[in-house]
């Protein structure tokens, strides 16, 4: 298999998964379940980006037998996970990238594909990942402590710890992927100078304790990508 067909199959399902998903279409398949028609046109999406991506119609095989996997996947997730959220969120992203490489396996055949550059693909799969879609996984592990830390009393702006998480993620890929590891120790420290000393005056333990743990895994999120992309190019 190479590496090219296999980063673009995955991108296409970050993309598709996290990008290309309204929070609306999201709140009605909950609603809805089997019933929603977002189900069907959400996966319908994937379909296209594999095909686009790839741009080869000899894969349409591959491609609709990821389709109909990611309904019944989707569907099933939608079923189950009213009392353990966090869990099928997990266990719908494993199936998957799961589902991807099996269908590689059934489906794979040699081909030519238009050469933009394995390095590319790879590094932009790598950029993409760091940005909603690391930021869902933080919500889903972070999500347990929500209650006990975040009320009206210590919010912020509506949104702005995603795109500053978003932000940091990507100055930190950017820097591994470029040595300069000392850009990332100064980002630690400035946002511990300016977070910290916040939460140091406001006396808040548990709200202290939650931003460092968010903090510290965005970090170790983004550093352990850049370095797996770095060792794959």
């Amino acid at each position: 298999m190479e590496t090219e067909l296999i980063t673009k199959l995955l991108l296409a399902h970050i993309i598709g998964d996290f990008l290309l998903q309204p929070k609306m279409w999201i709140e009605n398949k909950i609603q809805k379940k089997w019933k929603s028609p977002y189900l069907l046109i959400h996966s319908i999406i994937h379909f296209l980006l594999i095909m686009l991506f790839i741009w080869d119609l000899t894969i349409w095989k591959a491609a609709l037998f990821i389709t109909v996997s990611h309904v019944l996947i989707d569907g099933v997730k939608l079923t189950f996970q009213k009392n353990k959220p966090r869990f099928w969120f997990f266990a719908d992203q494993i199936a998957h990238v799961g589902m991807i490489f099996i269908a590689l396996q059934l489906f794979w055949e040699p081909m030519q594909l238009p050469v933009v550059g394995e390095r590319f693909w790879i590094i932009i799969t790598g950029l993409i990942f760091l940005t909603f879609p690391t930021a869902f996984i933080m919500q889903n592990v972070l999500s347990k402590w929500n209650d006990e830390v975040l009320n009206t009393e210590n919010s912020s702006l509506a949104g702005a710890g995603l795109y500053i998480g978003i932000l940091e993620r990507i100055l930190v890929f950017i820097s591994v992927l470029a040595g300069q590891l000392q850009v990332v120790g100064f980002l630690i420290a400035a946002k511990s100078v300016f977070r910290f000393s916040d939460l140091t005056r406001e006396k808040d333990r548990k709200l202290t304790e939650y931003i460092i743990v968010g903090t510290l895994l965005s970090f170790l999120i983004a550093i352990t990508v850049a370095l797996l992309v770095k060792w794959m190019i």
